[in-house]
C-alpha cells in the first residue's frame, strides 16, 4: 500500500512539474507589458506640462506635508530624498525612458524594475492628486517585475532568436549584452543610498532583485547548459506562472467588488445612475455628446443596469470560453465609452490593459502574424525591397501555425464553410535514443 502511495506521489509530480515550470500566456503576458508600459507612458507625457504642479516643488501638497504622507501611509517614494529640481527631473526622465524600454522589450527583466520604482515614487510623492487609474496602475506595475513577458514581442526575443541562429557565436562573447552588466552595476549606487533613507520595508526587495539579475546573468552566460540555469529558468517560469494567476485574480476582485458595490446603491438599483453620471461638470470633456446620451432614457437604463450585470457576472464565466469572450468585449467597449464621455482615460485603458490578459492565445497570435505581414507590406512599399531576417515578433513556428489554424478553423466554422488544410504538418525531430529505441521494440517484434 505505501508502494503504491508512494508510486502515486511520483507519478502525480512527474506529470505536474513539466507544467509548472513552462511558461504559460506568454501572449498575454507581453500584451500586458506592452499596454501597461504603453499607459504609464502616455501618462508621464501627458502630464508633462503639469508636472511640477502635481508632483514636483510647485504641488500643493508641499515637501514637508509629502514626508509626513509618505511616513504615515508607508508608502514608497524616492522622490522625498530632496526637493531640488534636479532631482526630481532625472527621476521623471528615468521614468519615462523605462517605460519606453519595457513598452519595446529592451532588457525587460531590469527595466521593469526600473519603471516599479520611478513609476512609485512620481505618484506616491502626492497620491492624492490622482483617481482610480493611478492605483490599478500601481498595482500592475509590481507584479509586471515577476512576469517573463519578453518571451515574444520584444526586442530581448529578437535577440534570443539571432543568437540561437548563430551558434557559432560563443558565449564569451558579451557586445550584445553589455547594457545588462552596464544597468546592474548601476543600480548598486541608488541601493547604497536607499540604505540612508526610510523605505517600509522595500529595501531587503530591490536588494534581492539585484542579487538575482546579477546570478542570473552569470548562470546564463557562463553555466548556459549546467544544470543550475535549468533551476532557475523553472523558477523563473513558476513564479511568472503566480504572477499571470495573481493578475488575473485581481482583475476578478476589481469587478467583482464594483459590481457588488453597485447593486447597494439606489442610484444602480433603479438605472439612472449613468444620467447623473453624465451630468457631473468634472466628468463632461465633451458635453454636447454627454447631454445626448442623457437623454437616450432606454439607453441609459441599459447600459446602467448592463454594467452593474457584466462586471459581477465575468468571474462566473471564466470557466466558459465564449461567454468570457464575449463579456470581455463588452467590457472593453465599456471601458472605452467611459475615457471618451466621463473623461477618465487612463483608468479605462488601464482596465483595457488588464482585460487583456484573459484574450484567447489565437487571437493573439493571429493578430500578431497579420501586424507581422502589415508591417512587411508597408516596409516594402516605403523601401522598395522586402526587408531580410527579422520582420516581427519572435514566435515558435508551430505555435504560430496553429493559433493561425484555430483562428481559420473558428472563422470558416461560422461562416459554415469546409476547413481545407493548407500544408501538411511538419514532422519534430526525434533524438537518437527514440530511433534506437523505436529500432530495438521493432526488432523484439519480429523475433
Amino acid at each position: 500500500m505505501t508502494t503504491t502511495i508512494a508510486e502515486r506521489k511520483t507519478e502525480f509530480f512527474t506529470r505536474i512539474l513539466p507544467r509548472i515550470s513552462t511558461v504559460r500566456a506568454p501572449y498575454q503576458a507581453a500584451v500586458f507589458r506592452i499596454g501597461l508600459s504603453a499607459v504609464v507612458l502616455a501618462f508621464l507625457v501627458r502630464e508633462w506640462p503639469h508636472r511640477h504642479d502635481l508632483y514636483g516643488n510647485s504641488s500643493a501638497l508641499s515637501f514637508d506635508l509629502a514626508q509626513i504622507l509618505v511616513r504615515e501611509e508607508r508608502t514608497f517614494t524616492v522622490l522625498i530624498w530632496g526637493d531640488g529640481g534636479l532631482w526630481f527631473e532625472t527621476v521623471y526622465l528615468l521614468t519615462i525612458c523605462a517605460a519606453l524600454a519595457v513598452c519595446l522589450g529592451w532588457h525587460t527583466r531590469g527595466m521593469s524594475v526600473v519603471l516599479m520604482a520611478g513609476l512609485l515614487s512620481v505618484i506616491n510623492r502626492n497620491s492624492l492628486a490622482g483617481d482610480g487609474g493611478d492605483n490599478v496602475v500601481r498595482i500592475m506595475v509590481i507584479y509586471l517585475v515577476f512576469t517573463r513577458c519578453a518571451q515574444v514581442w520584444s526586442l530581448d526575443a529578437r535577440r534570443r532568436a539571432r543568437r540561437a541562429q548563430h551558434p557559432d557565436v560563443t558565449s564569451e562573447d558579451t557586445s550584445a549584452d553589455l547594457p545588462r552588466p552596464a544597468l546592474w552595476a548601476a543600480g548598486l549606487a541608488p541601493l547604497v543610498a536607499l540604505s540612508a533613507h526610510p523605505t517600509a520595508g522595500w529595501l531587503p526587495v530591490f536588494w534581492i532583485l539585484w542579487a538575482v539579475h546579477g546570478v542570473w546573468y552569470v548562470a546564463e552566460r557562463r553555466f548556459p547548459r549546467h544544470e543550475m540555469r535549468a533551476v532557475l529558468d523553472a523558477t523563473a517560469s513558476m513564479l511568472h506562472n503566480c504572477a499571470m494567476l495573481v493578475i488575473a485574480v485581481q482583475v476578478c476582485l476589481i469587478y467583482a467588488t464594483a459590481g457588488w458595490y453597485k447593486i447597494q446603491g439606489t442610484r444602480w438599483q433603479d438605472g439612472s445612475a449613468l444620467y447623473y453620471a453624465l451630468h457631473l461638470d468634472y466628468f463632461s470633456p465633451w458635453p454636447t455628446l454627454s447631454g445626448f446620451v442623457a437623454n437616450q432614457t432606454l439607453l441609459v437604463l441599459a447600459l446602467t443596469y448592463g454594467t452593474v450585470m457584466v462586471q459581477v457576472a465575468f468571474p462566473f464565466t471564466l470557466a466558459h470560453r465564449k461567454i468570457k469572450n464575449a463579456l470581455l468585449a463588452l467590457m472593453i467597449m465599456e471601458h472605452l465609452g467611459i475615457a471618451v464621455l466621463l473623461g477618465i482615460p487612463f483608468l479605462s485603458l488601464a482596465m483595457v490593459v488588464c482585460d487583456a490578459v484573459f484574450l484567447p492565445t489565437p487571437f493573439l497570435i493571429a493578430l500578431g502574424m497579420r501586424s507581422t505581414l502589415l508591417a512587411a507590406r508597408v516596409r516594402t512599399r516605403t523601401r522598395g525591397v522586402p526587408r531580410v531576417g527579422w520582420v516581427g515578433p519572435a514566435v515558435d513556428r508551430n505555435e504560430a501555425e496553429e493559433g493561425c489554424e484555430s483562428a481559420a478553423g473558428m472563422r470558416l466554422r461560422r461562416q459554415g464553410g469546409t476547413r481545407i488544410p493548407s500544408k501538411p504538418a511538419v514532422p519534430e525531430p526525434r533524438r537518437i535514443g527514440d530511433v534506437a529505441a523505436d529500432e530495438a521494440g521493432t526488432a523484439r517484434t519480429q523475433q
